[in-house]
């Protein structure tokens, strides 16, 4: 463990242990007053002459002043909005990633190599090097990459890199002597380890293959600090609220103790991993103030598309030697859904590829439960790829599909060279969900992605990326309103949260967003230039842009 917090100290030495934790929640008679900007609601229309009151952490009609109210005065222009939420992150690996080497955008592998080889100087000898964030698809060399220039660079320590979608992983050659992975090893159920023109292994791990790496585990204290750095950076970018995808007992933990002590105040629905059966069966939970609820349970029905690990119906057009890699075969998503069912607890299973999506779908529709499947909302995430028969098998089965708007923009450049011109025109299908009549909630897999809600807006309205003109799905361009309700209603209602999140109306929790200029009527590109101004999540200002 000891590598481990060098390792984070070194890519952020002008980091605190702790981020300073915002200002606490108030629990008095005191209101918060918005007045002034113009306020979209989600639902009925507000007086333009109205001021905002947030009174106990609810939405209330304005009432008299009192001296310890606190007045802000919103600047011309501003917009105030329901809180905006991110229905699909990883918060402990978007604390990660921000303290690990980043190699996000790296352009070749050579400089992949350099990011490793500097971090490793500044670490004593035998320490892991750990990153994340490369994509060979960014590269001039569009191949997986091999690690001999990386063992020769680094040798002396053991490396372990993982794929920006965190489905792929390369090790230096100390790593995979480590991890027990030689000429002769056999890749799990659901992994590929992949091999040389000579045999050897190149050190690319792929899916179920990447568990053998023994990477050090995080203690406590780290952990804590990791998850207060994921915090700063959500509220700092206006979200409210995180869907917390695959989180272990021992994050848990750390989470409820942040927040016993009054430090963690993002509004958190976490989606425990599927080993965690005795939580599962405790049911549904959660803190007082609703800020941490215990819902739901993520699985792993495949892999990702850009390490061709989405399990496809039809082989991949540039591989026609392999459709992927099935993480959970239909028996055991049944198993799990059918345990989550009776258990009343959410089942969110990542499904990218067509034949995973229709191997959730098959699973979904077998589960018996009281009342029927749709009462429960289970989730596909992503349903990156449907066949054409399964979009209507949403609607009728109740089952919401889980999108991150910037998977498209993020894969557009490759995307159609792996599916071929058919598969693309259903995937990153939003809108066909839509004229369906299901609930898309909308997130973007952070730190996959980028944790900038903005991006995912701007993604889902116009299905480019920043200063392109090429659109891949034009066809599935949204509206302002419809694209800003995928991240702040649609996201409540994919937790059964819509009763009290997702809207600006009486009695709802008082999570509020609020920019610099109005996100329904500016310019496209100054989607991406809003400023967040406040984050305001259960009355009290956690997060404060107007100085900044």
């Amino acid at each position: 463990m000891i590598s481990a917090l060098v390792l984070a100290v070194v890519a952020g030495a002008a980091a605190p242990q702790e981020p300073v934790p915002s200002p606490q929640p108030r629990h008095s008679s005191a209101q918060l007053v918005l007045r002034g900007g113009a306020i979209w609601t989600g639902a009925a229309p507000w007086p333009d002459d109205v001021d905002l009151s947030c009174s106990r952490e609810l939405i209330e009609p304005p009432s008299a002043r009192r001296p310890g109210d606190a007045v802000v005065e919103l600047p011309a222009g501003a917009f105030v909005m329901p809180g905006l939420q991110d229905a699909h992150g990883h918060l402990l690996g978007l604390g990660s990633a921000l303290v690990e080497v980043n190699l996000v955008g790296t352009a070749s592998f050579a400089e992949v190599v350099a990011k490793a080889r500097a971090a490793a100087e500044k670490l004593p000898d035998g320490a892991w090097v750990v990153g994340r964030g490369w994509d060979q698809n960014d590269w001039g060399d569009k191949r997986m990459p091999d690690h001999q220039s990386l063992s020769e660079a680094v040798p002396d320590h053991p490396v372990w890199l993982t794929r920006v979608d965190g489905h792929a992983g390369l090790a230096n050659d100390r790593a995979l002597s480590a991890a027990g992975i030689t000429r002769d090893s056999v890749a799990p159920s659901g992994g590929e380890i992949l091999f040389g023109a000579d045999g050897e292994p190149t050190g690319v791990l792929v899916d179920a293959a990447m568990a053998a790496v023994p990477e050090p585990a995080l203690d406590v204290a780290e952990i804590r600090r990791r998850l207060l750095f994921a915090q700063r950076e959500c509220l700092r970018h206006g979200l409210t609220c995180v869907h917390d995808m695959g989180v272990s007992a021992r994050v848990l933990d750390q989470l409820v103790q942040l927040h016993r002590e009054k430090k963690w105040f993002l509004r958190t629905y976490v989606m425990l991993t599927p080993s965690e059966r005795a939580l599962i069966a405790r049911g549904p939970w959660q803190t007082r103030d609703g800020v941490i609820t215990v819902c739901g349970v993520k699985a792993y029905a495949d892999g990702a598309l850009g390490s061709r690990g989405a399990a496809l119906l039809e082989p991949y057009t540039d591989r026609p030697s392999t459709r992927g890699l099935v993480s959970l075969p239909k028996g055991a998503v049944l198993a799990l859904a059918q345990f989550c069912a009776d258990h009343d607890m959410q089942l969110v299973t990542h499904a990218i590829g067509d034949k995973a999506n229709r191997t959730v779908l098959d699973a979904y529709e077998a589960v018996q439960v009281d009342g029927g499947l749709a009462a429960r909302r289970f989730r596909i995430e992503h349903a990156q790829i449907i066949a054409a028969d399964d979009f209507v098998r949403f609607q009728e089965l109740g089952v919401l599909p889980s999108m991150q708007p910037t998977h498209l923009t993020s894969d557009m450049p490759w995307a159609p060279d792996r599916l071929g011109p058919e598969r693309t025109l259903r995937a990153y299908a939003w809108r066909t969900f839509h004229e369906l009549g299901v609930v898309v909630p909308f997130g973007s897999d952070f730190p996959v992605e980028s944790v900038d809600p903005r991006k995912g807006l701007y993604a889902a309205v116009t299905t480019r990326g920043a200063g392109s003109e090429f659109a891949l799905r034009p066809d599935q361009q949204l509206s302002r309103v419809r694209a800003l309700r995928g991240f702040t209603y649609d996201a409540a209602y994919g937790v059964h949260g819509e009763q009290r999140l997702g809207t600006i109306e009486q009695r709802k929790y008082a999570d509020l967003t609020v920019f610099d200029r109005d996100l329904r009527t500016c310019g496209e590109s100054e989607l991406l230039q809003a400023k967040v101004l406040l984050t305001v999540v259960g009355g009290s200002i956690v997060y404060d842009g107007r100085a900044r």
